[in-house]
């Protein structure tokens, strides 16, 4: 699950990272083939009874045979005949993955086995008690701090796509320190500070020293998405580690299962700023919805390059160049069609589609990226509340910068959305803009569980605007609607009359996951999680 890229073959629609927003707000899949994320955004996540099912490479019940591997790697790496900077090498990189497997076991399910040795049928820990959460993770951060001091800037193979370096060590290192150091603030537990002080740390050296830059051609209009859309991204400042697929070694189908994730959110929609920098709440230059078009107008450039607008179907070749009109609604005959009227476009590649048989595609995997240290360095210096404009500026605003939108200043009004949320207007910005640049590239679900925003997902999903002239427009369309009670409009109700209308959030439960019954009757010590009995 660490280094989740799209699995190949029939389950390429769950094992993608392009697919985990279905878990939050930020998609809306109702194919009944997604029926696991649909299960987890309602509220309505069942004990699973073994850890072996489809679609557990990415809930976290796998990946104890890596950490064997690793542990009996570690312990025999001292009889290697080679210096010691030589072999810490190796043992930094191990050490890196074992570290960071144990931050993903630890953020689904708390407290953890922590096994840092080989085990045989008889040793004690198999039927041990679970170590406490925070014990575990100061194992977490003294293999990371070890990594990322060992493992070297450049293994020397040319980084196409490249071995885990010691850059690449410090942005994940930045990543589990963010979200260890932001959940014991919101959720309780000591020193959060240390925590997120590690992580802008591991982020700013990344920043001032690493050879990353944001990719930016001059073509604010295109250059948020371009990379995400083609096949070879070698040599992108950006691109950190990738994951390869090719022709007759491996493959998979994600831009055909694509489609199962059912469209963009309303919500999330809503949640782009407009071009002075304002929330739609407060811009005069917001246009409404309307219709889907007046939905782009005047907004950050980066919405058109994610959600599909109508007048980009034939530069995308959306859906095999079939010329048909997009958006398409369920229900309507031929082409591609969303359960929002938001179709996806931001990882879309037509070249990767067109003329392609089942599970022969090559789109590649993105697993880190750069812009992710600007996000994770403001975030941590915000909560630290040490943030300066200095920050904003080489952080968010290159961002910005990008795609040719307002710069984010000190003092950012309100947006009334968010005035509930307990947190200064600043970080609410900061949160936004971590959901918009990291869409759609698996971090929306995490992140509302460690900022303890699970209410946020008893909110229902909702489409377009359902209008007289929308329904004349997607004729065929078959949707459940509802009228939204803060502006009386009618929008598509994704879910309304399903299994998963009026999605629950148990703020006793829901923020971890449950243990496998059948790892309980092997082990009862490991103990079941709060409310999943």
């Amino acid at each position: 699950p660490i280094l989740l890229g799209h699995h190949n073959g029939f389950d390429s629609q769950l094992a993608s990272y392009l697919h985990l927003d279905g878990f939050a707000d930020n998609l809306a899949p109702n194919h009944e083939r997604h029926r696991p994320f649909q299960q987890v955004r309602a509220g309505k996540q069942i004990v699973p009874t073994s850890s072996s099912g489809i679609g557990n490479q990415w809930y976290g019940y796998r990946g104890w045979n890596f950490v064997r591997a690793i542990n009996i790697g570690l312990e025999n790496y001292p009889r290697a005949d080679v210096l010691e900077d030589v072999r810490n090498r190796y043992v930094g990189e191990a050490r890196l993955f074992r570290g960071w497997f144990y931050h993903h076991i630890v953020k689904m399910f708390g407290d953890a086995p922590w096994v840092d040795k080989e085990l045989n049928i008889d040793s004690e820990e198999l039927f041990a008690e679970r170590m406490p959460r925070e014990e575990v993770m100061d194992n977490v951060l003294a293999d990371l701090d070890f990594a990322t001091e060992w493992i070297p800037e450049d293994w020397g193979d040319g980084n196409e796509p490249g071995r885990l370096n010691r850059w690449a060590a410090l942005l994940i290192k930045s990543r589990v320190c963010l979200f260890e150091g932001t959940w014991r603030k919101y959720h309780g537990g000591s020193n959060p500070e240390m925590w997120l002080r590690e992580a802008a740390d591991a982020a700013r050296e990344l920043m001032d020293n690493g050879p990353y830059s944001l990719y930016m051609t001059g073509d604010p209009e295109h250059d948020y998405n371009a990379y995400h859309r083609i096949l070879d991204v070698s040599g992108n400042p950006e691109v950190m580690v990738w994951r390869r697929y090719q022709l007759g070694i491996l493959t998979n189908h994600v831009q055909d299962y694509y489609s199962y994730s059912g469209g963009a959110t309303r919500d999330f929609v809503e949640d782009y700023l407009c071009e002075d920098g304002l929330p739609i709440t407060l811009s005069p230059l917001y246009q409404g919805d309307d219709a889907i078009e007046d939905v782009f107008m005047n907004r950050d450039p980066r919405l058109r390059q994610t959600i599909l607008h109508p007048e980009d179907s034939e530069f995308y070749q959306y859906h095999n160049a079939d010329g048909r009109p997009y958006p398409r609604i369920q229900g309507q005959p031929g082409g591609r069609t969303s359960s929002t009227g938001y179709h996806v476009i931001k990882h879309y590649n037509a070249d990767d589609m067109i003329g392609m048989a089942y599970n022969t595609a090559e789109s590649p995997a993105i697993i880190l990226r750069f812009a992710e240290a600007l996000l994770n360095y403001a975030e941590a210096m915000a909560e630290l509340g040490e943030i300066t404009q200095a920050d904003l500026d080489k952080s968010i605003n290159l961002l910005r910068d990008r795609v040719g939108m307002a710069h984010l200043d000190m003092n950012p009004p309100m947006d009334p959305r968010y005035a509930d949320d307990g947190i200064s207007p600043l970080l609410v910005e900061i949160r936004r803009e971590r959901r918009i640049e990291l869409f759609g590239e698996g971090f929306r679900y995490d992140d509302l569980r460690r900022w303890k925003q699970g209410r946020k997902l008893e909110k229902p999903d909702m489409g377009i605007q359902w209008n007289a002239a929308a329904e004349a427009r997607y004729a065929g369309a078959i949707i459940h609607t509802s009228v939204d009670p803060e502006n009386g409009k009618t929008y598509i109700d994704v879910y309304k009359n399903s299994d998963w209308e009026n999605p629950t959030f148990d703020e006793n439960r829901d923020y971890l996951w449950p243990i496998p019954l059948n790892d309980l009757a092997q082990n009862p010590a490991l103990g079941q999680n709060p409310g999943w009995d």
